[in-house]
């Protein structure tokens, strides 16, 4: 099975559930785990509040959403395992979208998930990572080292200039909205590299991609490992994503029920 690490709440509607379609529409089965074992929702500002004038640029577009609204209704995403509970053994995948509400601490700071993700990683499964979901990787120890499974690999994550925007458009009504931790995401990511140049940051002035138009987002693809920056590189994320776990799978694994 390919497990979505998912925390508490908060994440990005838009980061899980574009990669959640395109495996699920292409047959593979897909499970959830949270903290505790309970259904973990999206960052409600990103759904619904909004960011009043701001909202058409940084809510989630209406394509997106329509496939968070489904994913909601996937009956495995209504019955997710806590991390403690996952068989490790059993995992075929395993992706991890981002965010930057405070609920995502608790998923980028438990120690369970770090090691689900870091066995994942050293294991060789297809394994793939967007935004502060990077975080996680870089957080996560290869046992062999006591380094970062990052370390000697080259990823990308949400930039300091994409982050730094957009806590700067809304910190006077949202404050640190839009700054989860100090340190910036690309700061953390970077300093657990081997080199600096390892972080490729993409184009200063990103495009949002589209379902039609997947080549305007940035990836990084590693051997066994992909990451991408923010929702607008998801869907060209959610197909390379894809083509890492056709090439292992034998075939795809359907859906009981």
């Amino acid at each position: 099975m390919i497990l979505f690490l998912l925390p508490a709440g908060d994440y990005d509607p838009t980061e899980a559930a574009v990669p959640w379609a395109a495996l699920r529409d292409a047959g593979f089965e897909v499970r959830f785990a949270t903290p505790g074992g309970r259904v973990a929702l999206a960052d409600p500002r990103l759904t619904d509040l909004g960011f009043s004038w701001l909202s058409p640029w940084l809510m989630t577009r209406r394509a997106e959403l329509a496939a968070y609204r489904r994913l909601t209704e996937d009956p495995w995403f209504r019955a997710p395992s806590s991390y403690a509970d996952v068989d490790p053994a059993a995992l075929t995948g395993l992706f991890v979208p981002g965010g930057h509400a405070p609920g995502m601490r608790t998923l980028l700071e438990d120690a369970t998930a770090q090691r689900l993700f870091a066995r994942a990683f050293t294991q060789g499964l297809p394994v793939g990572a967007v935004c502060h979901g990077v975080l996680l990787a870089a957080r996560a120890k290869d046992p062999a080292t006591g380094r970062s499974v990052l370390h000697g690999r080259r990823t990308t994550a949400l930039t300091s200039l994409l982050e730094l925007t957009g806590w700067n458009l809304t910190r006077l009504w949202l404050g640190r909205y839009y700054r989860t931790y100090r340190t910036t995401v690309q700061q953390e990511v970077t300093a657990a590299l081997a080199d600096p140049s390892h972080f490729l940051a993409g184009p200063p002035l990103p495009l949002r991609d589209t379902a039609a138009r997947p080549g305007r987002g940035f990836t990084v693809k590693d051997g066994n490992y992909v990451s991408a920056r923010w929702p607008g590189d998801c869907h060209r994320l959610a197909a390379e994503y894809l083509a890492l776990v056709r090439a292992r799978a034998t075939g795809p694994v359907h859906r009981p029920g």
